[in-house]
């Protein structure tokens, strides 16, 4: 791990808060607040092990995905669990590990363990996610599924 000068803190320490903000404004379902932390010609790949990958053009198209995927569960928590920033001027690279804790409206409880693989960009002093390659680890529930890590 390299040592970081004073620019270089700032800009972890705001992807961190960009990181913290998603799992904050998913967890609440605050759909405008997590189109505003992508760039607008963002591109989201999800792998979710179960098919073929999505491909997401745009913030929209995300919050659209995402809030159909939630809006079956009573009580959703995005966590993260570990994240790691790599800087390189105005752009980054950055690995997210979550868990989501589900609970349905049928009383049903799962888990859903997954990497976020993003790209991130300083665009007017203001960093945002630029690109995200998401990838599912593991769920629980009714039947439990482990993935290799990619």
């Amino acid at each position: 791990m390299e040592e970081l000068d004073a620019d270089g803190t700032r800009s972890v320490v705001a992807i961190q808060r960009l990181q913290a903000a998603y799992g904050d404004a998913v967890t609440r379902r605050a759909w405008s607040e997590v189109r505003a932390l992508f760039v607008p010609d963002a591109v989201v790949e999800l792998d979710l092990r179960t098919g073929p990958p999505i491909v997401l053009e745009g913030p929209k198209a995300l919050t659209d995905f995402i809030e159909g995927a939630v809006e079956r569960f009573r009580f959703f928590e995005l966590s993260i669990l570990n994240a790691v920033v790599d800087l390189d001027g105005d752009v980054a690279t950055g690995r997210l590990y979550i868990c989501e804790l589900r609970h349905t409206h049928e009383g049903e409880w799962s888990q859903a363990y997954g990497l976020y693989r993003d790209d991130y960009q300083r665009r007017d002093g203001a960093w945002r996610i630029a690109g995200r390659r998401y990838a599912s680890l593991a769920r629980t529930g009714p039947t439990v599924e482990s993935f290799e890590v990619p």
